[in-house]
């Protein structure tokens, strides 16, 4: 099991980019927006990044709505705490290389 981790961390982070890139591409596809919010919320949950998870809820909701005010503010958060999430899974990485 321990052998899996650092490949679970690897996979979040690559997918976790994939998402990143997928929001940033979107533009006005706001079904777009929603169904990749919805994935990164519960990658993230799953592997306990619960501030990103509850930026990306917040996404999923504001791209729901009719206004849709705040995507970009929200995508650019999004960004920002998953490059702290991105530097943790690296330190963590790291633990598991001694």
């Amino acid at each position: 099991m321990e052998d899996e981790y650092p490949v679970l961390l690897d996979t979040f982070v690559y997918d976790s980019e994939e998402r990143l890139r997928s929001l940033h591409r979107a533009d006005d596809a706001y079904e777009v927006v929603v169904a990749t919010a919805h994935s990164l919320k519960g990658s993230s949950s799953n592997m306990g990044a619960l501030r990103l998870a509850e930026l990306c809820h917040q996404l999923e909701l504001c791209a729901r709505q009719p206004s849709r005010v705040g995507i970009d503010r929200l995508v650019g958060e999004i960004d920002g705490e998953f490059a702290i999430v991105r530097r943790l899974c690296e330190q963590e990485r790291q633990r598991f290389h001694c």
